[in-house]
């Protein structure tokens, strides 16, 4: 048996003392009105109504008032090539098309998050990416032109 508190020829007491009711190493009780540390400030006080009073009515807790700064984000205005992109995908060339589109949607994200620097490195991409797509498009075009043109001569 391979267990870290065993050893071999070691014998345990048969005779065990039983457990007591007493506190061990002098604890003391928690308090009766709930608070561990007496010295520690609570965050907010306890109100304790009045014997009789009208729930509502009367005292009035107040929360501490956190304030939240938002500052608008003005969005960029960096041109995103989606209508380039669908149509370079759809007649040129797929798989450039497919990653210009998915550059143009970068770009429109980054446009409304006001990134101007993630916008621009984007759109460029995209038009980059769209423009080869367009260009390989056309030439697969010529290429099939030319081998129609070739195959048809006698």
């Amino acid at each position: 048996m391979q267990h870290l508190n065993y050893q071999e020829g070691a014998h345990f007491p048969q005779n065990l003392p039983p457990y007591s009711d007493k506190q061990p190493y002098n604890q003391q009780p928690p308090p009766a009105d709930g608070l561990a540390n007496p010295t520690m400030q609570t965050q907010y006080q306890l109100y304790y109504a009045p014997y009789g009073a009208v729930p509502g009515q009367g005292s009035v807790v107040q929360f501490p008032v956190h304030t939240t700064f938002v500052i608008p984000v003005q969005p960029t205005h960096e041109p995103d090539y989606l209508a380039y992109s669908i149509c370079t995908m759809l007649f040129c060339f797929l798989p450039l098309g497919i990653a210009a589109l998915v550059y143009s949607i970068l770009t429109r994200d980054a446009n409304r998050m006001g990134n101007s620097f993630e916008a621009k490195q984007n759109s460029r991409m995209a038009r980059n990416l769209a423009h080869s797509a367009l260009g390989i498009g056309i030439a697969l075009l010529i290429a099939i032109i030319l081998v129609i043109v070739a195959g048809s001569m006698p």
